[in-house]
């Protein structure tokens, strides 16, 4: 199976867990996976009309998933994928 590596501000949904295992043949079809175990999730990945949110990245082993085939990239049971949430802000200096 897949995993889905957790960050830290979305593990809340995740009954604390680091990472999740899913079976899939697609990156969409494990984000799908993930949502259907934890549904409190789906408002922070994606917009209401169903895309994926701007500021969430997602990374099969480190390569930036809007460089292959997006959510139809192919997975094997030996991969990871990494949900990473873009962070803005910070002080003037």
């Amino acid at each position: 199976m897949a995993k889905i590596q957790i960050p830290t501000p979305l593990r809340q949904y995740t009954n604390k867990r680091e990472s999740i295992e899913i079976k899939a043949s697609t990156v969409g079809d494990a984000l799908s996976g993930l949502l259907a175990k934890h549904p409190d999730l789906r408002r922070h990945l994606y917009t209401e009309d169903g895309k994926l949110r701007a500021f969430v990245n997602v990374y099969l082993n480190d390569e930036d998933i809007r460089y292959l085939q997006k959510e139809a990239t192919t997975i094997k049971d030996s991969d990871n994928i990494s949900i990473v949430p873009s962070i803005a802000g910070g002080a003037r200096q």
